[in-house]
């Protein structure tokens, strides 16, 4: 079996499901911070309050995998659990400037599609440890 639209190349999970595969790695997730907190280290950060979520896209909130991301996040801002800012189409060469004012508005985790700005996003993520 395999993803929707993948095929079966490159995905490391053949034959298991989508929601075998985000199990695993929720529970994984809290695993290391059960195993953080036993051992007497601090939960992370966003674990005291809401986290801020931005997300950076390329292209229209509307196209089909970008839109399953930002329905997703949108709903975990309706529920409470996070904060959630976006910004849709930007250029490829206005990304790091606006993934910058996401960082230095406090946004904690930024999602988006990297492919083209690669380059750029690590560089921002590197000076603002997102």
């Amino acid at each position: 079996m395999s993803v929707r639209g993948m095929g079966k190349l490159g995905m490391g999970v053949v034959g298991m499901t989508r929601r075998a595969v985000l199990g695993g790695v929720a529970t994984a997730a809290f695993g290391a911070v059960a195993v953080a907190a036993a051992a007497g280290g601090s939960l992370p950060a966003f674990a005291e309050g809401k986290l801020k979520v931005a997300g950076i896209y390329t292209v229209p909130i509307e196209q089909q995998w970008v839109s399953r991301i930002h329905v997703a996040l949108k709903a975990a801002a309706d529920r409470g659990d996070i904060e959630y800012v976006w910004a849709e189409s930007v250029a490829n060469t206005d990304y790091e400037r606006v993934m910058r004012q996401y960082a230095e508005a406090g946004q904690q985790l930024v999602f988006g599609e990297v492919f083209g700005v690669e380059r750029a996003a690590r560089a921002v993520a590197k000076d603002y440890r997102l």
